[in-house]
């Protein structure tokens, strides 16, 4: 085209305004994610590249380099796929900020595993952490002694919040499990008994929901003794095992919370039983199998998380404190709670 492109051009291409593009350029909320993808692939089509952003590259060159580390825990599935999405996305990006990233995933749920591996990282030459770990003493003690040294650390999807980490970059998770009781009494029209799966306990996230889950029916007033709580650790077949047993042993079940991965196994069991429709099922995140599960009527409701950015941001963040000393604002740390059903989907 012969001229330098322009915010204006790149939203006329996106089909967006240039308050939108703009808000996309600064990493800002409440924006769709589809318009953010299209604002995306508009720049990259046309090679624009913001007056903030040719700055940075320019006096990056002359920086030195950063390793930052990543810690995820063992789980399969769609946490893996997305937030190792994110993780990638961010290196891609910090590549060119001459900023490494090294990744190290935990086979097990031992806390001393989790420690080793933050602890080699660091002999590596990491020189701040994002953490997803079990909440355990060892790790908590670990990541205080680093912040003790200056070294930042981000904790993400599921906090560490006794360990002195910089912050935590995800959604209120409590609040989460507050909003799914909420749904789930109204789709029982607030009777029970109701049953409760969660991953794994020794994650804070897990637990969280789970007991904003049980505060929120404790104030709807709810008996207590009508909600029973299982863990099936994220695993198709412990959760298909334990929804059956549960059904067998109260045909009169009236809910399932899924607090954890697997609801694909909620909803077999269910659908054996005979009971699909009169089992109301509430659960978190999104993926095109709970997509299907709710477009079915087999999900009632679902809470989705952008787990993605959560594999994300903390890298960036790491980047801005450990370069710029950049202060940090809380509001940008947590993540929107939003409500699917099949007549939004």
């Amino acid at each position: 085209m012969g001229s330098r492109p322009t915010i204006q051009m790149v939203a006329e291409l996106a089909g967006v305004s240039r308050g939108t593009v703009d808000r996309v350029l600064n990493d800002r909320p409440h924006v769709n994610e589809e318009v953010r993808r299209r604002v995306q692939e508009a720049m990259r089509e046309l090679g624009y590249v913001s007056p903030r952003e040719a700055y940075r590259r320019q006096a990056d060159t002359s920086l030195r380099p950063l390793t930052l580390g990543v810690l995820l825990p063992n789980w399969e599935g769609q946490f893996r796929t997305e937030v190792t999405e994110g993780v990638r996305a961010a290196c891609e990006e910090l590549e060119e900020s001459r900023v490494q990233v090294l990744v190290r995933r935990c086979e097990t749920d031992l806390p001393q595993e989790a420690v080793e591996l933050l602890e080699a990282m660091r002999t590596e030459g990491a020189e701040g952490f994002a953490i997803c770990a079990v909440n355990d003493p060892a790790i908590q003690g670990w990541i205080a002694a680093r912040s003790a040294e200056g070294v930042p650390c981000v904790t993400f999807n599921s906090d560490l919040p006794d360990s002195g980490r910089l912050c935590f970059m995800g959604q209120s998770i409590r609040q989460a499990g507050r909003v799914a009781a909420g749904l789930l009494y109204k789709c029982v029209s607030g009777q029970g008994p109701i049953l409760a799966t969660a991953g794994n306990l020794k994650f804070d996230g897990h637990r969280q929901r789970l007991d904003g889950f049980r505060e929120r029916l404790e104030e709807l007033g709810f008996p207590a003794e009508q909600l029973l709580v299982r863990e099936t650790f994220n695993d198709y077949g412990a959760t298909l095992r334990v929804v059956e047993e549960t059904l067998a042993q109260w045909p009169g079940l009236r809910g399932v919370y899924m607090a954890n991965f697997s609801v694909s196994g909620c909803c077999a069991a269910i659908e054996r039983a005979g009971k699909t429709g009169q089992v109301h099922v509430v659960c978190h995140d999104i993926n095109e199998s709970i997509r299907q599960l709710v477009r079915s009527g087999a999900v009632d409701f679902t809470i989705p998380q952008d787990l993605k950015r959560q594999g994300y941001a903390p890298l960036l963040l790491l980047r801005d404190q450990l370069r710029k000393k950049k202060p940090l604002e809380s509001q940008q740390f947590q993540g929107r709670i939003d409500i699917l059903c099949a007549e939004n989907l």
